[in-house]
């Protein structure tokens, strides 16, 4: 006889390392799931340490059969995007199951019952934990690995999902790249009309400046995208986290600023692909893991890198200006890469109904290889 699921909320060290636990076994005949650093999740859950919980209230809950954890999922209500929106939705994150209809019966009810007792009447999600974060569910896409930063899945979640009532709410696109040893055509011309124009400046971000420099590129970043689906603006704290972890992982080239008339108007941020070298570590940097990672930081270019921020002020959207500038800090960075010998790039993620950026994106190359979906349902 199946033993029924029951759910309970996390509590304590144990409760938590069985949380993360979840996805080895599910994953494990999976030769394209990426093992999360248990050390960087272990942070990202820790309300001391990820400054998401400074505007948000979460419960992380696990499902089990007996004493054998079969899934998980997050509750997460956001002040700032309820303040922002005040449509009753509430989110969901962090889902990992086992193909039974029961356990993700099971999750979703905790969930919606935690949101709708603190007034939701919308459930949203996936997001890990915030629109700013990872978003959606893989749906297309499952053959190859995730870039950092980005979710995998498995291919029977969208059908649990669905027939649990949800239905769909936004997709977002990845773009892939592959480099060719020149940049595109369309974003050279840019890049060259750019350099030409002694009004436009085109630069690295400064790291001896790192905090002011930061302050530009979210300032840009939370006007760029500020009607876009689902936004919710950058934080002073968010930013500062995301300053420590720029440190040790980039160099200023990985990021440029296309200044027009001393005006900062686009920016573009790369990350090296650091799934590519944390994959075969099993989440785990210990015994030699750190050995592995920063061989792999300080002793060779990546192979591919992530473009998960680009932004252009809002008053120079739909300008030839503007897709000047844009482009041209796109440029700037594609060439700083190609100039290593980086192979390939992702650009993700992108609004689908996003057209104006898309086109750009298909223009210079870029194919779309990776669909996720958000989904919503009613609790009310």
């Amino acid at each position: 006889m199946t033993q029924s699921v029951a759910v309970r909320a996390v509590r304590g060290k144990e409760d938590l390392k069985a949380f993360l636990d979840v996805p080895f076994a599910l994953y494990a005949k999976d030769p394209n799931w990426v093992a999360p650093l248990y050390v960087e999740r272990m942070e990202h859950l820790d309300p001391a340490k990820n400054p998401y919980y400074q505007h948000a209230e979460v419960e992380l809950f696990l499902a089990l059969r007996g004493a054998r954890p079969v899934g998980r999922i997050s509750a997460q209500l956001c002040r700032l995007r309820s303040e922002r929106y005040n449509d009753g939705v509430g989110q969901f994150g962090f889902l990992e199951a086992e193909n039974d209809p029961a356990v993700f019966a099971a999750l979703f009810e905790s969930a919606a019952d935690w949101l709708k007792q603190r007034g939701a009447t919308t459930i949203q999600g996936p997001f890990s934990f915030s629109i700013n974060d990872e978003t959606g569910l893989l749906i297309d896409g499952f053959d190859t690995p995730p870039s950092v930063m980005m979710g995998h899945g498995l291919p029977y979640y969208a059908m649990r999902m669905e027939e649990s009532g949800f239905t769909k709410a936004k997709d977002v696109i990845a773009y892939d790249f592959i480099h060719k040893g020149e940049m595109p055509r369309a974003l050279n011309s840019a890049y060259k009309k750019a350099l030409a124009d002694k009004d436009v400046t085109l630069r690295p971000l400064d790291k001896k400046q790192l905090m002011k420099e930061l302050q530009i590129v979210v300032s840009i970043a939370n006007d760029a995208w500020s009607d876009n689906w689902g936004f919710v603006p950058w934080t002073e704290e968010e930013m500062t986290a995301l300053a420590n972890n720029l440190k040790m992982l980039v160099t200023g080239d990985y990021i440029a600023i296309a200044e027009y008339k001393g005006e900062p108007v686009a920016m573009a941020i790369t990350l090296p692909n650091i799934n590519d070298w944390i994959a075969g570590l099993n989440g785990k940097l210990l015994p030699f893991g750190w050995t592995k990672l920063a061989w792999s930081l300080y002793a060779r270019p990546p192979e591919a890198v992530r473009m998960p921020l680009m932004g252009l002020r809002r008053k120079y959207h739909g300008t030839p200006l503007g897709a000047v500038l844009g482009m041209a800090a796109i440029g700037r960075v594609m060439k700083y890469h190609l100039g290593r010998g980086t192979k390939r790039g992702e650009a993700s993620w992108i609004l689908e109904d996003n057209m104006p950026m898309r086109r750009m994106i298909e223009s210079f190359g870029g194919l779309p290889y990776k669909t996720y979906r958000v989904y919503e349902k009613l609790i009310g």
